[in-house]
């Protein structure tokens, strides 16, 4: 496993985190989860167009 360590805007993070909440519920590994799919589907939108910033 790896790990990344980042900021985010206050806001963002209690958006996210109360979302997590909502769709997963007070599970362990719930916020990994949470941030493993939002990787997945960032990856796909960027990998489809080639796109390179």
């Amino acid at each position: 496993m790896g790990v990344i360590t980042v900021k985010i805007p206050d806001d963002l993070e209690v958006r996210f985190r109360k979302k997590i909440l909502d769709v997963y519920g007070v599970k362990k590994g719930a916020l990994g989860k949470a941030i493993s799919e939002a990787i997945e589907l960032w990856l796909e939108k960027h990998e489809k167009s080639g796109e390179r910033k």
